[in-house]
């Protein structure tokens, strides 16, 4: 199965080793059945047809879905048309933001601030821990999905839409060391103080990340009508 990644952001320069952000995915989802090709859209870059991969993938950004940049209406429309097309589609973090936007949802800045590293969630009555980065979220989440994933901070930080698109508000795709690079590099002077402190004093406390990737590749891998 081929899965398409549209990559809407990249790794802060200092970085680059891990590669761009499609390879983050790729080595979460590894050994299960998968190839990939990934797509540049934040450098202009849009597949042809959603036909081009048998399922979607939208990563992480340090971009806001509602800014106003020359690549967000198409994706919107590429997501839309996947959706149509009936092609299982995942969002992570501004790919979760970016669909509850294209699908009727709002998206803003959380006046409630930040949630930075290994961060808890409910899923069906059970407590799952995944690494967050983010201060943008889903505040009013489209008709169409419901919610599966949320905690105090952050209601909407999974939905589900029908059996088309899947998407979660956290980063599976991130270890503890990505993590530990970006409270070095973009949190500082951005993230208040006491967050990256406290953040940084649980890297070495485990995730479920690979337990969400097993659920990512039973939601693409699942038979549809």
């Amino acid at each position: 199965m081929k899965i398409g990644i549209l990559i809407t952001g990249h790794p802060p320069d200092t970085m680059m080793e891990g590669g761009l952000y499609d390879q983050y995915f790729a080595r979460l989802l590894q050994g299960r059945g998968f190839t990939f090709q990934g797509w540049c859209v934040c450098d202009g870059e849009m597949p042809d047809d959603v036909t081009a991969a048998d399922g979607w993938l939208i990563t992480g950004s340090k971009h806001g879905a509602y800014e106003d940049h020359d690549w967000i209406p198409p994706l919107e429309d590429f997501i839309r048309a996947a959706h149509t097309a009936r092609r299982p589609m995942i969002g992570i973090c501004f790919g979760h933001q970016i669909i509850a936007q294209a699908m009727g949802g709002r998206v803003e800045k959380y006046a409630g601030g930040w949630a930075v590293g290994r961060t808890e969630y409910d899923v069906g009555g059970s407590r799952i821990a995944v690494n967050a980065w983010h201060q943008d979220q889903v505040v009013e989440k489209p008709q169409a999905a419901e919610v599966f994933a949320s905690n105090d901070f952050c209601k909407n930080a999974g939905l589900v839409y029908g059996d088309g698109m899947w998407t979660l508000q956290p980063h599976p795709e991130y270890g503890h060391d990505f993590i530990d690079g970006l409270i070095r590099t973009r949190g500082k002077g951005v993230v208040p103080a006491g967050l990256l402190q406290e953040a940084s004093a649980r890297l070495n406390t485990p995730t479920d990340r690979m337990d969400v990737a097993d659920t990512m590749a039973a939601f693409f891998k699942k038979e549809r009508a």
